[in-house]
């Protein structure tokens, strides 16, 4: 499964490596591109934590493609709630991010998740998102 013919993110905004889990309410993805000096969401020469609501959107994306059986449309992230950010920033993260998305509601309009991104066991950030979709 190539990632980047699922989700509207193409080239090096494709940030997600590999899904290891997915079924009707759960993806679970990989990813190690929050590491790459290249990486298109790094700012001041460093990618801040909030950076990590990207990579859940990507699984969320990804999550509906696989259940819909095609390309997921882009969509506009409209909300967070409950949002916590528990580091400053992703790049000095050594170990592979682990981001989990639930569907909470999924809808032709819209979505809303709860997600979270961990590494190595540790919560680095966690959510829930709501995510408008174009008609």
């Amino acid at each position: 499964m190539r990632i980047a013919e699922l989700i509207p993110h193409q080239g090096a905004m494709c940030l997600l490596a590999a899904v290891t889990h997915h079924d009707a309410e759960h993806i679970l993805c990989i990813a190690t591109s929050h590491r790459d000096p290249a990486n298109p969401l790094r700012r001041d020469e460093m990618l801040p934590a909030i950076a990590g609501v990207e990579y859940a959107g990507q699984a969320m994306a990804l999550h509906g493609a696989l259940l819909d059986g095609g390309a997921q449309k882009p969509g506009f992230l409209s909300a967070l709630r409950g949002f916590t950010l528990s580091v400053d920033r992703l790049d000095d993260i050594a170990a592979p991010l682990e981001i989990t998305a639930t569907a909470l509601a999924r809808e032709s309009v819209g979505l809303i998740y709860s997600f979270c991104v961990a590494a190595a066991g540790t919560t680095l950030l966690e959510g829930q998102a709501t995510v408008m979709l174009p008609p």
